[in-house]
């Protein structure tokens, strides 16, 4: 039996540990319960993971709990993703900074019909 870590989200700020345990432990054993709070205010940020003892024991949390509203508010529940497919959120963004440098690029040919010009008036001095 592999231990299997849920995403909760659309959760009520008021939602704890607490009764998240008590909410998903009706599907099974709870390994444990991670409500992801602001780094600076502390605060909750309205999703949770969850660690069920089993695969199946979180197939039967999933069916019994997404879209339940619990504090007012219907939950997304489903198998919380690695955290690697994340970091590739970043990589388009790095290819904007590739299109402005592009866009730079332009800018620095326009530098050197500058630069010609100093060409010419080097040749004019040469003349003297």
């Amino acid at each position: 039996m592999l231990e299997t870590k849920l995403y909760v989200g659309n959760m009520s700020y008021a939602t704890d540990e607490e009764q998240l345990r008590t909410l998903f432990g009706e599907a099974g054993t709870v390994v444990a319960v991670d409500v992801i709070k602001d780094r600076d205010s502390g605060r909750p940020k309205g999703f949770a993971f969850i660690t069920m003892s089993s695969k199946e024991e979180a197939a039967k949390a999933i069916e019994m709990f997404n879209d339940k509203e619990v504090g007012g508010r219907p939950l997304t529940v489903n198998e919380a993703r690695p955290r690697e497919e994340r970091s590739g959120g970043f990589r388009p963004r790095g290819g904007g900074g590739g299109y402005n440098s592009n866009r730079g690029g332009g800018n620095r040919g326009g530098g050197g019909g500058n630069r010609g010009g100093g060409n010419r008036g080097g040749g004019y001095n040469n003349q003297r």
